[in-house]
């Protein structure tokens, strides 16, 4: 049996969820944020997506700002009253589904933030660089062998799922290693 997530099929609710969005995660988005957030959600198909944002512009719900080069989409009065309103006629799923989807989004743009990768193929292999930054500076510079570019794939994804953390284990490694201790046994 195939299953698939139910998807929110009606204009009007997807206005609700996008300000319900918009309202909580209570940062700024990027119209290509809100976009790919949405369609990740599986909740939201294009359809909908494009025409209730169209509409939520229409109505001064939500307005576009240019800053930096970048289009963010801002919520306005309007539409935080709507979204308060109208919040408990979306079911819990959907409003669920839409935050979670936004909150692995904005994680994973904070990963990829502090980490820099960079696969580089070598005569006998690939080198995954990798740079764990904190703040303004480099924490740490590694390069890591790897035979072929579907391991260096591999190795690059799995630092990337948690940079902190790796950059924890190897310090902790370094910290705890000890010189060999030979066992002589002379008879």
């Amino acid at each position: 049996m195939d299953f698939t997530a139910p998807e929110f099929n009606s204009v009007h609710g997807v206005k609700v969820l996008l300000c319900f969005l918009l309202n909580r995660i209570n940062r700024d988005i990027t119209e290509e944020q809100l976009y790919e957030i949405a369609l990740d959600s599986e909740v939201i198909n294009y359809f909908y997506y494009t025409e209730a944002l169209a509409v939520l512009l229409k109505n001064e719900s939500v307005k576009r700002t240019e800053r930096d080069g970048k289009t963010y989409i801002e919520l306005e009065e309007k539409g935080r009253q709507g979204a308060d309103y109208f919040n408990d006629t979306i079911p819990h799923y959907f409003r669920k589904q839409l935050l979670k989807a936004a909150m692995y989004y904005f994680a994973r743009l904070d990963r990829e933030s502090k980490a820099d990768m960079e696969i580089i193929p070598t005569n006998n292999g690939c080198e995954v660089s990798c740079t764990i930054k904190d703040m303004n500076f480099d924490i740490m510079r590694l390069a890591l062998y790897a035979p072929d570019e579907e391991q260096a794939k591999l190795i690059r994804d799995k630092i990337m799922l948690d940079p902190n953390e790796f950059y924890r284990k190897i310090i902790g490694f370094a910290l705890e290693n000890e010189e060999e201790k030979l066992e002589i046994n002379i008879d």
